[in-house]
Protein backbone atom coordinates (compact mmCIF):
# COMPACT_ATOMS: atom_id res chain seq x y z
CA UNK A 1 0.00 0.00 0.00
CA UNK A 2 2.79 2.35 1.00
CA UNK A 3 4.70 1.38 -2.12
CA UNK A 4 1.71 2.26 -4.31
CA UNK A 5 1.43 5.68 -2.64
CA UNK A 6 5.13 6.36 -3.18
CA UNK A 7 4.89 5.33 -6.82
CA UNK A 8 1.88 7.60 -7.30
CA UNK A 9 3.71 10.50 -5.61
CA UNK A 10 6.83 9.95 -7.73
CA UNK A 11 4.69 9.76 -10.85
CA UNK A 12 3.02 13.09 -9.98
CA UNK A 13 6.42 14.73 -9.33
CA UNK A 14 7.78 13.38 -12.60
CA UNK A 15 4.77 14.72 -14.49
CA UNK A 16 5.23 18.17 -12.90
CA UNK A 17 8.95 18.11 -13.71
CA UNK A 18 8.26 17.07 -17.28
CA UNK A 19 5.69 19.84 -17.73
CA UNK A 20 8.06 22.41 -16.24
CA UNK A 21 10.88 21.20 -18.50
CA UNK A 22 8.59 21.38 -21.53
CA UNK A 23 7.63 24.97 -20.65
CA UNK A 24 11.29 25.91 -20.25
CA UNK A 25 12.19 24.29 -23.56
CA UNK A 26 9.22 25.98 -25.29
CA UNK A 27 10.22 29.37 -23.88
CA UNK A 28 13.85 28.83 -24.95
CA UNK A 29 12.71 27.86 -28.45
CA UNK A 30 10.48 30.95 -28.74
CA UNK A 31 13.29 33.16 -27.39
CA UNK A 32 15.78 31.70 -29.87
CA UNK A 33 13.40 32.25 -32.78
CA UNK A 34 12.74 35.79 -31.55
CA UNK A 35 16.46 36.54 -31.56
CA UNK A 36 16.79 35.10 -35.05
CA UNK A 37 13.80 37.14 -36.25
CA UNK A 38 15.34 40.31 -34.79
CA UNK A 39 18.58 39.64 -36.62
CA UNK A 40 16.72 39.04 -39.91
CA UNK A 41 14.76 42.29 -39.44
CA UNK A 42 18.00 44.23 -38.93
CA UNK A 43 19.47 42.71 -42.09
CA UNK A 44 16.30 43.58 -44.04
CA UNK A 45 16.46 47.18 -42.76
CA UNK A 46 20.10 47.48 -43.79
CA UNK A 47 19.45 46.07 -47.26
CA UNK A 48 16.37 48.30 -47.60
CA UNK A 49 18.39 51.41 -46.81
CA UNK A 50 21.03 50.44 -49.36
CA UNK A 51 18.45 49.65 -52.06
CA UNK A 52 16.53 52.87 -51.40
CA UNK A 53 19.67 54.97 -51.69
CA UNK A 54 20.76 53.10 -54.82
CA UNK A 55 17.39 53.35 -56.62
CA UNK A 56 16.94 57.05 -55.84
CA UNK A 57 20.54 57.68 -56.94
CA UNK A 58 20.06 56.10 -60.38
CA UNK A 59 19.42 59.42 -62.22
CA UNK A 60 22.69 60.80 -60.83
CA UNK A 61 24.59 57.58 -61.55
CA UNK A 62 23.37 57.55 -65.16
CA UNK A 63 24.09 61.27 -65.62
CA UNK A 64 27.56 61.43 -64.00
CA UNK A 65 28.85 57.87 -63.86
CA UNK A 66 32.13 57.20 -62.09
CA UNK A 67 33.16 60.81 -62.63
CA UNK A 68 31.10 61.75 -59.59
CA UNK A 69 33.62 60.11 -57.24
CA UNK A 70 36.78 61.81 -58.55
CA UNK A 71 35.21 65.06 -59.82
CA UNK A 72 36.37 68.28 -58.14
CA UNK A 73 33.79 70.80 -59.37
CA UNK A 74 30.51 71.45 -57.58
CA UNK A 75 28.14 73.80 -59.39
CA UNK A 76 24.41 73.00 -59.31
CA UNK A 77 23.73 75.81 -61.81
CA UNK A 78 25.71 74.09 -64.57
CA UNK A 79 24.97 70.55 -63.30
CA UNK A 80 28.63 69.89 -62.39
CA UNK A 81 28.95 67.63 -59.40
CA UNK A 82 32.08 66.07 -57.94
CA UNK A 83 32.32 64.36 -54.55
CA UNK A 84 36.13 64.31 -54.19
CA UNK A 85 36.44 67.50 -52.05
CA UNK A 86 33.78 66.22 -49.68
CA UNK A 87 35.23 62.70 -49.55
CA UNK A 88 38.65 64.14 -48.69
CA UNK A 89 37.09 66.47 -46.11
CA UNK A 90 35.23 63.58 -44.47
CA UNK A 91 38.31 61.37 -44.23
CA UNK A 92 40.57 64.23 -43.10
CA UNK A 93 38.32 65.39 -40.27
CA UNK A 94 37.56 61.85 -39.09
CA UNK A 95 41.16 60.62 -39.12
CA UNK A 96 42.50 63.79 -37.53
CA UNK A 97 39.83 63.57 -34.84
CA UNK A 98 40.83 59.95 -34.25
CA UNK A 99 44.52 60.90 -33.92
CA UNK A 100 43.65 63.62 -31.40
CA UNK A 101 41.15 61.59 -29.36
CA UNK A 102 42.82 58.17 -29.16
CA UNK A 103 45.61 59.06 -26.65
CA UNK A 104 43.11 60.79 -24.35
CA UNK A 105 40.59 57.96 -24.67
CA UNK A 106 43.09 55.19 -23.92
CA UNK A 107 44.65 57.14 -21.04
CA UNK A 108 41.25 57.74 -19.46
CA UNK A 109 40.24 54.12 -20.00
CA UNK A 110 43.42 52.83 -18.33
CA UNK A 111 42.96 55.30 -15.47
CA UNK A 112 39.38 54.14 -14.84
CA UNK A 113 39.89 50.47 -15.62
CA UNK A 114 43.17 49.89 -13.79
CA UNK A 115 43.84 52.65 -11.25
CA UNK A 116 40.33 53.59 -10.11
CA UNK A 117 37.88 50.87 -11.17
CA UNK A 118 35.60 51.71 -8.21
CA UNK A 119 34.99 54.54 -5.80
CA UNK A 120 34.09 58.21 -5.83
CA UNK A 121 36.68 59.29 -8.42
CA UNK A 122 35.60 56.54 -10.81
CA UNK A 123 31.92 57.50 -10.46
CA UNK A 124 32.68 61.18 -11.09
CA UNK A 125 34.67 60.42 -14.25
CA UNK A 126 32.06 57.94 -15.53
CA UNK A 127 29.27 60.48 -15.06
CA UNK A 128 31.26 63.17 -16.86
CA UNK A 129 32.00 60.83 -19.77
CA UNK A 130 28.34 59.80 -20.03
CA UNK A 131 27.33 63.47 -19.95
CA UNK A 132 29.74 64.25 -22.80
CA UNK A 133 28.12 61.51 -24.87
CA UNK A 134 24.61 62.89 -24.33
CA UNK A 135 25.30 66.54 -25.20
CA UNK A 136 23.63 67.39 -28.55
CA UNK A 137 26.04 68.05 -31.40
CA UNK A 138 24.58 71.51 -32.02
CA UNK A 139 25.69 72.48 -28.49
CA UNK A 140 29.21 71.34 -29.33
CA UNK A 141 28.96 73.44 -32.47
CA UNK A 142 27.93 76.58 -30.55
CA UNK A 143 30.70 76.03 -28.00
CA UNK A 144 33.21 75.61 -30.81
CA UNK A 145 32.09 78.84 -32.47
CA UNK A 146 32.31 80.85 -29.25
CA UNK A 147 35.43 79.33 -27.66
CA UNK A 148 37.41 77.27 -30.16
CA UNK A 149 37.20 79.44 -33.29
CA UNK A 150 38.89 82.50 -31.64
CA UNK A 151 41.66 80.26 -30.26
CA UNK A 152 42.33 78.70 -33.65
CA UNK A 153 42.19 82.14 -35.30
CA UNK A 154 44.87 83.47 -32.92
CA UNK A 155 46.99 80.39 -33.60
CA UNK A 156 46.66 80.95 -37.36
CA UNK A 157 47.75 84.58 -36.96
CA UNK A 158 50.87 83.48 -35.09
CA UNK A 159 51.62 80.90 -37.79
CA UNK A 160 50.99 83.49 -40.53
CA UNK A 161 48.12 81.46 -41.97
CA UNK A 162 44.88 82.98 -43.24
CA UNK A 163 42.86 83.44 -40.02
CA UNK A 164 39.64 81.70 -40.97
CA UNK A 165 39.10 80.27 -37.50
CA UNK A 166 36.82 77.63 -38.98
CA UNK A 167 38.21 74.74 -40.98
CA UNK A 168 39.43 71.16 -40.89
CA UNK A 169 41.37 71.50 -37.63
CA UNK A 170 38.56 73.23 -35.75
CA UNK A 171 35.97 70.66 -36.74
CA UNK A 172 38.40 67.82 -36.02
CA UNK A 173 39.00 69.03 -32.46
CA UNK A 174 35.26 69.19 -31.81
CA UNK A 175 34.84 65.73 -33.36
CA UNK A 176 37.63 64.40 -31.14
CA UNK A 177 35.85 65.67 -28.02
CA UNK A 178 32.59 64.15 -29.23
CA UNK A 179 33.97 60.67 -29.93
CA UNK A 180 36.13 60.31 -26.80
CA UNK A 181 33.23 58.95 -24.65
CA UNK A 182 32.57 56.11 -27.13
CA UNK A 183 36.21 55.00 -27.10
CA UNK A 184 36.53 55.34 -23.33
CA UNK A 185 33.38 53.36 -22.60
CA UNK A 186 34.36 50.27 -24.60
CA UNK A 187 38.08 50.47 -23.75
CA UNK A 188 37.38 50.68 -20.01
CA UNK A 189 35.15 47.62 -20.17
CA UNK A 190 37.71 45.44 -21.94
CA UNK A 191 40.50 46.63 -19.62
CA UNK A 192 38.42 45.75 -16.54
CA UNK A 193 37.85 42.25 -17.98
CA UNK A 194 41.56 41.29 -17.90
CA UNK A 195 41.87 38.21 -15.62
CA UNK A 196 43.29 39.25 -12.22
CA UNK A 197 45.48 36.13 -12.19
CA UNK A 198 47.53 37.49 -15.11
CA UNK A 199 48.21 40.77 -13.34
CA UNK A 200 48.88 39.12 -9.99
CA UNK A 201 51.36 36.75 -11.64
CA UNK A 202 53.21 39.69 -13.20
CA UNK A 203 53.29 41.58 -9.89
CA UNK A 204 54.61 38.50 -8.09
CA UNK A 205 57.50 38.40 -10.56
CA UNK A 206 58.42 41.98 -9.67
CA UNK A 207 56.76 43.87 -12.51
CA UNK A 208 55.76 47.49 -11.94
CA UNK A 209 52.28 48.78 -12.68
CA UNK A 210 53.52 50.45 -15.85
CA UNK A 211 55.04 47.16 -17.02
CA UNK A 212 51.80 45.32 -16.24
CA UNK A 213 49.85 47.84 -18.31
CA UNK A 214 52.33 47.75 -21.20
CA UNK A 215 53.05 44.00 -21.31
CA UNK A 216 49.89 42.41 -19.90
CA UNK A 217 46.85 44.66 -20.18
CA UNK A 218 47.41 46.31 -23.57
CA UNK A 219 48.39 43.09 -25.43
CA UNK A 220 45.49 41.21 -23.82
CA UNK A 221 42.93 43.89 -24.74
CA UNK A 222 44.29 45.11 -28.09
CA UNK A 223 41.36 43.72 -30.09
CA UNK A 224 38.88 45.49 -27.84
CA UNK A 225 40.90 48.71 -27.94
CA UNK A 226 40.99 48.61 -31.73
CA UNK A 227 37.25 47.94 -31.78
CA UNK A 228 36.72 51.07 -29.67
CA UNK A 229 38.73 53.06 -32.22
CA UNK A 230 36.49 51.68 -35.00
CA UNK A 231 33.38 52.64 -33.03
CA UNK A 232 34.69 56.18 -32.61
CA UNK A 233 35.63 56.39 -36.30
CA UNK A 234 32.13 55.33 -37.35
CA UNK A 235 30.70 58.02 -35.10
CA UNK A 236 33.04 60.64 -36.57
CA UNK A 237 32.29 59.76 -40.20
CA UNK A 238 28.59 60.39 -39.81
CA UNK A 239 28.65 63.50 -37.62
CA UNK A 240 26.81 66.38 -39.26
CA UNK A 241 25.69 69.38 -37.24
CA UNK A 242 28.81 70.34 -35.28
CA UNK A 243 31.02 69.78 -38.32
CA UNK A 244 28.69 71.84 -40.53
CA UNK A 245 28.95 74.76 -38.12
CA UNK A 246 32.75 74.69 -37.85
CA UNK A 247 34.27 73.32 -41.05
CA UNK A 248 33.73 76.42 -43.21
CA UNK A 249 31.54 74.76 -45.88
CA UNK A 250 33.94 75.27 -48.77
CA UNK A 251 33.44 73.26 -51.97
CA UNK A 252 37.18 73.09 -52.69
CA UNK A 253 39.78 70.50 -51.70
CA UNK A 254 41.45 71.74 -48.48
CA UNK A 255 45.11 72.69 -48.92
CA UNK A 256 46.03 72.14 -45.27
CA UNK A 257 44.37 71.42 -41.91
CA UNK A 258 43.65 75.13 -41.37
CA UNK A 259 41.73 75.48 -44.64
CA UNK A 260 37.92 75.48 -44.77
CA UNK A 261 36.39 72.35 -46.22
CA UNK A 262 33.25 70.28 -46.29
CA UNK A 263 32.16 66.73 -45.55
CA UNK A 264 29.67 64.51 -47.29
CA UNK A 265 27.27 64.72 -44.34
CA UNK A 266 27.51 68.51 -44.05
CA UNK A 267 26.96 69.17 -47.78
CA UNK A 268 23.81 67.01 -47.66
CA UNK A 269 22.57 68.88 -44.58
CA UNK A 270 23.29 72.27 -46.16
CA UNK A 271 21.79 71.71 -49.59
CA UNK A 272 19.16 68.99 -49.41
CA UNK A 273 16.27 71.31 -48.52
CA UNK A 274 17.27 73.70 -51.32
CA UNK A 275 17.77 71.05 -53.98
CA UNK A 276 15.63 71.61 -57.06
CA UNK A 277 15.48 69.28 -60.02
CA UNK A 278 15.77 65.53 -60.26
CA UNK A 279 19.52 65.44 -60.91
CA UNK A 280 20.49 67.76 -58.04
CA UNK A 281 18.37 65.85 -55.55
CA UNK A 282 19.63 62.52 -56.85
CA UNK A 283 23.24 63.71 -56.56
CA UNK A 284 22.79 64.50 -52.88
CA UNK A 285 21.23 61.08 -52.31
CA UNK A 286 24.16 59.48 -54.13
CA UNK A 287 26.41 61.41 -51.76
CA UNK A 288 24.61 59.67 -48.92
CA UNK A 289 25.08 56.34 -50.69
CA UNK A 290 28.80 57.06 -51.02
CA UNK A 291 29.01 57.87 -47.31
CA UNK A 292 27.17 54.63 -46.54
CA UNK A 293 29.61 52.62 -48.68
CA UNK A 294 32.72 54.34 -47.27
CA UNK A 295 31.58 53.73 -43.68
CA UNK A 296 30.80 50.08 -44.45
CA UNK A 297 34.16 49.49 -46.16
CA UNK A 298 36.07 51.08 -43.28
CA UNK A 299 34.24 48.92 -40.74
CA UNK A 300 34.79 45.74 -42.77
CA UNK A 301 38.48 46.57 -43.20
CA UNK A 302 38.84 47.22 -39.48
CA UNK A 303 37.22 43.92 -38.58
CA UNK A 304 39.53 42.09 -40.97
CA UNK A 305 42.51 43.76 -39.32
CA UNK A 306 41.25 42.63 -35.92
CA UNK A 307 40.69 39.10 -37.21
CA UNK A 308 43.98 38.56 -39.03
CA UNK A 309 46.54 40.67 -37.20
CA UNK A 310 45.37 41.52 -33.69
CA UNK A 311 43.71 38.31 -32.55
CA UNK A 312 46.64 36.14 -33.64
Amino acid sequence: MLSMRLDKKNSTLNNKTDKKLQRVLLFEKIFQKGLGLTGIILIIILISIFLTLTITSLPSIKHLGIKFIYGKAWNPVTDEYGALPFLIGTLLTSLLALIISTPFAFSTAIFLGEYYPKGLISNIFKNIIELLATIPSVVYGFWGMVVLVPIIRNLELKLHVLPYGVGILTSSIILAIMIIPYSVSLSRQVISMVPPSLKEGAYSLGATRFEVIRKIIIPHTRSGLFASVLLALGRALGETMAVTMLIGNSHYIPKNIFSPGNTMASVIANEFTEATGTIYLSVLIEMGLLLFVVTTLINISGRQIIKHYILH
